[in-house]
Order: structure tokens, then sequence, then C-alpha cells
């Protein structure tokens, strides 16, 4: 039987680890959270649902957020009714988004924190500058 400190020495890497830099990203379809609550019950068809709405409004207003950052357009949304839908199968729909948005973040995140950390791209890789420098090394 494996012990608990084997699983926790194969989950942990041996030797210092730096941060190096830390890039964001966030998507591009910004909704301001004063205006949120009218532009989810339009947008899922609930305009009707008043009482529901007013309280929704005052969730929105009580919290921190001020900007709501979201992959999903009234275009997007008008595509794939089923995601707006109550009760509809959607994840498919989801799913098919995730799987191509969220590497371009990851890439302009990647990029970002490069940028920060301001050495050559070739350097940046799991392996570390110690790794290239072996590398030309070992061409000489």
């Amino acid at each position: 039987m494996v012990t608990v400190d084997e699983i926790r020495k194969t989950q942990r890497a041996e030797g210092p680890a730096t941060i190096m830099a830390i890039g964001t990203a966030t998507p591009a379809n910004c909704v301001d959270q004063s205006t949120y609550a009218d532009y989810y019950f339009r947008i899922t068809n609930s305009e009707h649902k008043t009482e529901l709405k007013e309280k929704f409004k005052r969730m929105c207003e009580k919290s921190m957020i001020k900007k709501r950052y979201m992959h999903l357009t009234e275009e997007i949304l008008k595509e794939n009714p089923s995601v707006c839908e109550y009760m509809a199968p959607s994840l498919d729909a989801r799913q098919d988004m995730v799987v191509v948005e969220v590497p371009k973040l990851g890439k302009e995140a990647a990029a970002k924190a490069i940028k920060e950390w301001g050495q050559p791209k070739v350097q940046s890789n799991t392996s570390g500058v110690l790794h290239n420098q072996r590398r030309r090394h070992a061409r000489s």
C-alpha cells in the first residue's frame, strides 16, 4: 500500500523553483456589472421574470464585482441557443467553445509573462536556461 508521504513526494518537484513572471489574459467581451442583470435576462429571453430580475439586480449591486469578462457574446448565444435555455443539454456546445478558446487565453497569458520576464523566448521553457546552455556546449 502506498503511503501519504510517497504520494506527496511524487507530486512535488525536487530542488528550488522560481516564478519569473506572471501573465494574465481575459476574454475580450466585457459587461459592466451595473448592466449585467439586464444583459443576462435579455440574452436568456427571461425579461418577463421581473421579480427574479430585480432580485438579481440587487445581488449584482451588492457584489464587489465591477466588470464581467466572458467569451459568450450575444452573437455566440444566438448561434447556440441551448446555452441559454433552462435545463437544455448544452455541455457539448460549451465544451466545443472551451477547447478552442482556453488555449488562446493561455497563449496570451504566456506571451505577457515572457515579455514581463524580459528573456528571449528560446529560454522560456520548462527546463529553463540551463538546458539551453547544455545544448550549446554539446554542439561545440
